[in-house]
């Protein structure tokens, strides 16, 4: 087991306030905006870490939009680097990562801080602007993920035989639709796997929210999710804290982590929560998948009675084909192995909904 902390952050203590000018670089000019901004204590790590990654729950409407940043020391304090600045919509600022921070402490790789050096503590800093904004919660995930190109299989565990009712979204079924959004429909694994989560959840935007999509759109759902999670500079909607934001914006909580098993996955599943896995591999690799990739979401749905995994993968050419199982051994492999994600999963659920004993 590689070392992961997952620390989470309540920033509700006095507040800094000011004004500054914020240039939208996806906008036009420059706007002045009221800020407030709260800074967290330093927050020990317990081990040296090689990655970081910041999810936040919290809303702003129209009117506002927040900047969340982290500072990090190895043997020394780093500057604060920018790992995002979000709005749920785009009528005030665009929503983006901000690339080009790079320098000898590390470097932001669109949503996760890289350390240069292995780092043993952080403070945030999360700054509101305009009027209304309300964060919620702060996670930060730290984790120090060793080079490997394989991992051994876990045996099954509690979810042996225990498969969730998720609906099944295809996110090839919006081929071509609005490919101002990370080239269209074809690329939003993300958005179809949140929005299938949601739904299992029964949360989620209203009709009038799903207007715009069009009667004859397949799953409005999903136009809606990558619309509100694409990230204007990596110019994609599979940045992991922008898919967490959005959900959050409709009474679910969640945070992104690193998992080490699919025995403790399992966990989730039987505590009836569905987990959003990342993974990428080549066709051969996954047997059933029928595609290769440098980097795909889907949903662990439940588990066979044998223990292999039954995932709902949106890259399913229709909705009928997106419940699939997969080989318990191959899909752990690549999942958890460093050339994948190192076992990132986003986990959202109600805040009444208890996650499984120890998180």
């Amino acid at each position: 087991m590689f070392p992961v902390a997952l620390h989470r952050h309540d920033l509700a203590g006095p507040a800094e306030r000011g004004s500054a000018a914020y240039a939208d670089p996806f906008g036009d000019g420059s706007a002045l905006w009221p800020y407030e901004r709260r800074t967290g204590p330093v927050r020990e790590i317990g081990f040296p870490a090689t990655e970081l990654i910041v999810t936040w729950i919290a809303r702003t409407p129209p009117g506002s939009w927040l900047e969340v940043e982290l500072q990090v020391c190895a043997e020394r304090w780093s500057r604060w680097y920018v790992m995002g600045r979000w709005a749920e919509h785009d009528g005030d600022i665009h929503r983006t990562s901000v690339p080009g921070q790079g320098d000898a402490d590390g470097d932001v790789a669109v949503d996760t801080f890289v350390a240069a050096v292995p780092v043993t503590a952080y403070r945030l800093r999360v700054t509101t602007h305009g009027s209304g904004a309300q964060v919620e919660r702060v996670t930060v995930l730290a984790s120090a993920v060793p080079p490997r190109a394989g991992v051994p299989v876990s045996e099954p565990g509690p979810a042996r035989g225990v498969v969730l009712d998720l609906p099944a979204y295809s996110q090839k079924a919006h081929t071509g639709h609005h490919p101002q959004w990370d080239g269209g429909g074809q690329n939003w694994c993300s958005p179809a796997s949140v929005a299938m989560v949601m739904a299992y959840w029964k949360h989620g935007p209203g009709p009038e929210e799903l207007a715009w999509v069009g009667e004859d759109d397949p799953c409005p759902l999903v136009d809606h999710a990558a619309a509100g999670m694409y990230d204007h500079s990596y110019q994609g909607t599979g940045n992991w804290p922008f898919s967490v934001a959005y959900a959050g914006r409709y009474g679910l909580t969640g945070f992104v982590t690193r998992l080490a098993s699919l025995a403790e996955l399992e966990h989730f599943i039987a505590a009836g929560i569905p987990v959003i896995t990342s993974q990428s591999f080549k066709e051969h690799e996954l047997p059933g998948a029928g595609y290769s990739t440098g980097g795909h979401i889907m949903v662990v749905a439940g588990f066979t009675p044998d223990g292999d995994v039954v995932a709902h993968d949106p890259a399913a050419p229709a909705d009928s084909g997106v419940r699939r199982v997969y080989p318990r051994a191959a899909f752990e492999n690549v999942w958890l192995r460093s050339s994948g994600s190192g076992g990132i999963v986003y986990v959202l659920h109600p805040p009444g909904v208890p996650l499984p004993h120890g998180w």
